[in-house]
């Protein structure tokens, strides 16, 4: 049985929100899951729709019953949620459990204990942890053979996240287990400069101590917490459901990896490596005005931005049978030019600006293959305005001239049109989709 640990010291990363859809999306794949949870607030019970009134035993009872030689066992006291998903709820007692259990021996593998008496009835065991430093947690730790820390993709989270690992890296050097340790950014919103930012340094940092699945800011997951259900019961077609989904492919690929590999470093070693580096990107994280960079103001939400993040394709033939006026074909500009210098700074942020007499694109597509550019300005023909690569951090760039004028245009990403998604300013084309627009002073 692999089990997961769900931890990060900070309130409101989305920990117990992680926990559930992840136990979730493991159980439509197939697999036969545990969800336990170790926060004395219960939420894990209140977001499956578990009645708290007739929760008579809790995971407390299973762990405090091996001090008084009168074991519960932990079969005794889980609700079945779906096929292949029980819970093993907490209640308010667990805020008890440390006092209750000082001066007791390996009072933290109490947990490991319990989960070994049935570690032949799942293949996965995910635990919520508490958004505290303390015994529950520790606990947690020692019966994990995997720690997830999810991330909000905010500046404040990031110092949390720099906090957190330090104080597991203390904490695990208590044990020498061999345990997968790897990041997740949650809660992550596209429209927002910060977290694009956030989310290219997490990436660019932790590498592949990151999962590649990002979990994006989506209202339907909120929504299916108050009802009391997992998102991929209360809309399959969700944005929501297809990350938890596209989480789950990734946590049973890295098993099958690890099934292949054999691991050679403690948690304590792996956290000390992830802890230094957490605390290089929380330092390039601050809070800065860039060069030729206007301070950032936060976009507005609306029914049509968030309708937006993720347009639709457009077949080409489509775009060039729509009639435009005769294009001003752009001047090829080289970017790594002396003269060019400083555009190259641009990299570091996405959108479209202008600088000088020369438009600088910078977008993010890490798994792109291909990104164009196809817009009015060259017959809609994206092979005109193909866009680079920047090394290996998923950021394309290009840069042209044009006269002064109102431009739309489209990104071509690896075939697929689509509006560029750091470009605020959009109008309604006549396919139904929208175009970024361009205005050149």
């Amino acid at each position: 049985m692999r089990i997961i640990a769900v931890v990060n010291q900070k309130g409101g990363c989305g920990k117990t929100t992680v926990s559930i859809n992840l136990a979730s999306a493991l159980a439509e794949a197939g697999q036969s899951v545990l969800l336990v949870d170790m926060d004395p607030q219960s939420h894990c019970a209140v977001g499956l729709a578990v009645p708290e009134e007739q929760i008579e035993q809790s995971i407390y009872d299973v762990l405090i019953s091996r001090s008084r030689n009168e074991p519960v066992k932990l079969t005794e006291i889980l609700w079945q949620i779906s096929d292949g998903l029980e819970l093993a709820p907490a209640s308010l007692d667990l805020s008890a459990f440390e006092q209750q259990m000082t001066g007791i021996a390996d009072r933290e593998c109490c947990l490991k204990e319990a989960l070994n008496e049935v570690k032949d009835s799942y293949d996965y065991a995910i635990i919520d942890c508490p958004p505290a430093v303390g015994l529950l947690t520790f606990t947690a730790l020692r019966a994990a053979t995997d720690v997830l820390v999810p991330v909000e993709t905010g500046y404040f989270a990031l110092h949390g996240l720099s906090k957190q690992l330090e104080t597991l890296s203390i904490l695990c050097k208590r044990s020498n287990q061999q345990v997968d340790v790897r990041v997740l950014a949650s809660m992550y919103d596209i429209r927002t400069k910060m977290a694009r930012e956030v989310l290219a340094e997490l990436r660019n940092h932790f590498g592949d101590k990151m999962f590649k699945t990002v979990v994006s800011f989506n209202t339907k997951i909120k929504e299916a917490s108050s009802f009391g259900q997992p998102i991929g019961e209360y809309d399959p077609a969700s944005k929501g459901r297809k990350d938890f989904s596209a989480l789950a492919e990734e946590v049973l690929g890295t098993q099958a990896k690890q099934q292949r590999h054999e691991f050679v470093n403690s948690l304590a070693d792996q956290l000390e490596s992830i802890s230094a580096t957490a605390d290089e990107l929380l330092e390039a994280a601050k809070p800065s005005v860039r060069p030729f960079e206007e301070p950032a103001t936060e976009p507005s939400e609306s029914p049509r931005q968030t309708d937006e993040l993720a347009p639709t394709a457009m077949p080409a033939a489509e775009h060039r049978t729509e009639t435009h006026p005769e294009p001003q074909a752009p001047e090829a500009a080289e970017i790594s030019t002396p003269e060019e210098r400083a555009a190259a700074k641009l990299a570091d942020y996405y959108g479209v600006s202008q600088i000088n007499d020369a438009v600088v694109f910078v977008t993010l597509y890490p798994r792109a293959q291909n990104v164009q550019i196809a817009g009015d300005f060259n017959n809609w023909k994206p092979e005109e305005a193909p866009m680079q690569k920047v090394g290996d951090s998923g950021v394309w760039q290009t840069q042209m001239r044009l006269p002064a004028g109102r431009y739309r245009y489209r990104l071509v990403v690896d075939g697929q049109w689509q509006q560029d998604p750091y470009n605020e300013l959009t109008e309604l084309n006549p396919f139904g989709g929208f175009n970024s627009v361009l205005e050149i002073k």
